[in-house]
């Protein structure tokens, strides 16, 4: 037999009740004079083989023992209970609790017998005292409503809480927590609500958590997890709703605070972002933690710097208050030395402030709230400090939520100082990018221009891409582009390093493929040498073109190390890409570099450019050659509109590479600003070369230079005349400044030195170099050209 019966089988009657026992009448002589059905089923014994038996032939125990134990059960005076073991009729033993009953009818002794199984009796009290634990001593609080949901009975746990239920017999739930909720989304808000649904179907609702303020302590908010479930008697009939609480505060609390620092562990410090940091902070604290929570930092630590050490604790800082970025407001602060905020800075601990805070430190007027003051420690330094406001909740801030705010302070530190220092190293790139690229480019009449430089690390601002227009002499212009591995800092120190040697190569007058070559040496010598540091990964695989552009004749020369060649479109509008064979990247080797020569007509478009604008993870570089050539089918639009359309049209997304885009559009020097005479190598031809030139200045309006030029002119046609063998170019350019070259076939450089008293030699180029602005020799297949600039009045 089970002790305990299953939950849907439980009755509360006793096994001792007549309506269940075993029954039976005994006479005054002990005899079996009632025998029922019940004590047959309990023991097995039928009627006729009891009855008019002596009671003591049932007992299991010695037979004098017998008699005398049923004969001071017999004849007390009132109910009497014991434990007997009863013999069945299989021959096995009954333990049974038994009760004797003595009864006079009629001047008659009887007695009345009923027993039961002592394990199904001592199962009942098991069950009674279960229920009494439950209304006097159980923490779980017991309600009963009827079907008019008003309150019956509560057990003792609900009287504590309601301060006494006595008082609430007979009326509504409602009243029993007036400004309570449920915070459970998955049910009716409204408790009359929850119980109608209950009682119309009979459906339990489990676990609902209900938040208020119980009348016997109105102070302090109390978490309720409530159930419900439907009454019905025996009959079937509808009693009423009956509830039981439990009182989770600590459990619900713990658990807010958990899912808080989970929320503040994803959502703190993501932004490197000062400013969105403290804002991350108060988003994640309010409200479950606090109702405002103020950041107050130093204007150094908000603009990237160092925060101010031995400083006074209530020197100025900044406050900053609102929940997200756009609602962000900033206002000075600074703190009385006496005041708790000084006292949690100069102790680096929290302080729970009662009082009024309003007034003294500028957070409002002043009112009933409760301030926690929290330091922002990182790496033993004081941030500055977050300020915990509560108004609507009197609650004072608890040891548990002390900790609760220190934790979120801490993350929050943590993340204003990674943002601190990335605001310092993004300050740094930024000037890093702004000395290492062309912030202007240099006016020039070869070529008009238009560029973009998208670094991939759009947050650090700089990367590995470089471009520069480098003006040459003779009125032409160098135009280079170039990409370094990776990006980032490293890759950028890395490409301002190779735009300098770049742009030191091409003022040499070094034609394309010869300038490669060279930097291909000093890449190859770097990478040897960082190889022990590790350093050198930077300056592997650079990819870089050189691009001349003369235009007097409109002739452009090019030369690749491993980059892609560039994009023309003629003045007609037609789109080609160039027939340039890349040779190696730079820093590798092998193959040699080759000029490709071609002629461009004025108003030509030429587009040179990185991979990061034609190539990405979803696209081949085939088809964003493509795209960018259909741009460029729009040639006569402004440069600067081809370069945004060039741009709009790469897939959206984030991109892996970065990408620099430089747009020239060509310019051609007519017949009316270019004069050329050839000469004999005869020194008789230096005074015509003179006159040539003042003739020329004269119609160009510059008869003020005629002096210097014919002076200049005249030095370099004799030093060529006297050193070269075949004969002599003087040409004229009038462009920003009057440009005059002698050219010919000896590849000998003359070198400027100064003449001593008796030399009879040796002065010429000391006076074109004091004549002009800049002077120069570069080296041609045919032989070399002195030049110099003269600058126009």
């Amino acid at each position: 037999m089970d002790r305990f019966p299953h939950a849907a089988n439980v009755d509360f009657h006793s096994p001792l009740d007549l309506s269940k026992a075993a029954a039976a009448v005994l006479d005054a002589e002990g005899r079996v004079s009632g025998w029922g059905s019940s004590a047959q089923r309990l023991l097995g014994h039928s009627p006729e083989e009891v009855l008019g038996q002596p009671a003591a032939r049932l007992l299991s125990a010695a037979p004098g023992q017998r008699l005398s134990t049923l004969c001071k059960l017999c004849k007390g005076h009132g109910p009497r209970g014991t434990v007997l073991d009863l013999c069945r009729r299989d021959g096995r033993t009954l333990r049974a609790a038994v009760t004797f009953s003595p009864l006079a009818h009629r001047g008659a002794a009887a007695t009345v017998v009923v027993a039961a199984d002592l394990d199904t009796q001592r199962g009942w009290e098991a069950q009674l005292a279960m229920l009494q634990g439950l209304a006097t001593e159980s923490a779980v609080g017991l309600t009963i409503f009827d079907t008019d949901m008003r309150v019956v009975w509560g057990n003792v746990s609900t009287d504590l809480e309601l301060a006494g239920i006595a008082q609430y017999i007979g009326r509504p739930a409602a009243d029993l927590f007036p400004e309570g909720e449920f915070i459970s989304r998955h049910h009716p808000p409204d408790e009359d609500q929850i119980m109608e649904h209950v009682l119309t179907t009979g459906e339990p609702i489990m676990g609902m958590h209900y938040r208020g303020r119980a009348p016997a302590d109105p102070v302090r908010e109390h978490v309720w997890s409530c159930s419900y479930h439907r009454l019905v008697d025996a009959r079937g009939e509808l009693l009423g709703v009956f509830e039981e609480s439990l009182d989770i505060t600590d459990r619900y609390r713990a658990q807010e605070r958990l899912s808080l620092l989970v929320r503040a562990g994803k959502r703190i410090g993501a932004s490197l972002d000062v400013r969105r940091t403290a804002a991350e902070l108060a988003d994640v604290a309010v409200p479950q933690l606090a109702d405002e929570v103020l950041v107050d930092l130093p204007p150094a630590v908000i603009e990237g710097r160092q925060p101010p050490t031995g400083s006074a604790p209530g020197h100025s800082l900044l406050r900053m208050h609102g929940r997200t970025p756009e609602e962000f407001r900033t206002s000075p602060v600074s703190y009385p030395p006496s005041s708790p905020q000084a006292r949690s800075l100069a102790t680096s601990r929290p302080v729970v402030h009662a009082d009024p805070c309003g007034a003294p430190d500028g957070t409002g007027a002043a009112g009933s709230r409760c301030c926690l003051f929290v330091p922002l420690l990182t790496r033993n330094a004081v941030l500055g400090l977050a300020t915990f406001l509560r108004s609507s909740n009197p609650d004072r801030f608890g040891p548990e939520e002390q900790t609760l705010a220190v934790e979120l302070a801490e993350r929050a530190a943590v993340g204003i100082d990674n943002a601190r220092r990335y605001t310092s190293q993004h300050a740094a790139a930024l000037v890093l990018q702004r000395s290492l690229l062309p912030r202007h480019l240099p006016e020039q009449s070869a070529v008009d221009v238009a560029y973009r430089y998208l670094p991939a690390d759009s947050r650090v601002g700089v990367g590995g891409d470089w471009f520069d227009l480098i003006p040459l002499s003779g009125a032409r212009v160098g135009l280079t582009v170039g990409d370094v591995v990776g990006r980032g800092v490293h890759a950028a120190a890395t490409m301002g390093r190779l735009r300098a040697t770049v742009r030191t190569l091409a003022l040499l007058d070094l034609d394309p493929a010869e300038l490669l070559t060279r930097l291909d040496a000093l890449v190859a010598q770097d990478s040897d040498s960082d190889a022990d540091g590790g350093l050198g990964d930077e300056t592997l695989g650079v990819t870089c073109l050189y691009a001349i552009y003369d235009p007097v004749g409109g002739r452009c020369v090019w030369a690749s190390a491993g980059h892609p060649p560039p994009i023309v479109a003629d003045a007609s509008g037609s789109v080609a890409l160039s027939a340039l064979a890349p040779g190696p990247p730079l820093g590798l080797g092998g193959l040699p570099y080759e000029n490709v020569e071609l002629s461009l007509a004025g108003g030509s478009v030429v587009a040179f450019f990185t991979d990061g604008v034609v190539e990405d993870r979803h696209t081949d570089i085939d088809s964003g050659i493509d795209r960018l050539a259909h741009v460029l089918t729009w040639q006569r639009c402004p440069l600067e509109e081809l370069c945004d359309r060039a741009l709009t049209a790469r897939p959206p997304g984030p991109q892996t590479d970065d990408a620099t885009l430089l747009l020239v559009r060509t310019r051609r020097l007519g017949d009316d600003r270019v004069a050329d005479l050839e000469l004999p190598p005869d020194p008789a031809m230096v005074a015509r070369a003179r006159t040539g030139t003042e003739r020329q200045l004269a119609d160009w309006g510059l008869s003020d230079l005629s002096f210097s030029a014919a002076l200049v002119v005249s030095e370099l046609v004799t030093n060529s005349i006297r050193y070269a063998s075949g004969p002599v170019m003087l040409r004229l350019i009038r462009d920003r400044c009057l440009l005059c070259e002698v050219s010919d076939n000896a590849h000998t450089a003359p070198h400027l030195r100064r003449a001593r008293r008796d030399d009879e030699g040796g002065r010429g180029l000391f006076l074109v170099a004091q004549m002009s602005q800049r002077w120069g020799t570069r080296y041609t297949a045919s032989g070399k050209t002195i030049w110099a600039e003269l600058a126009i009045p």
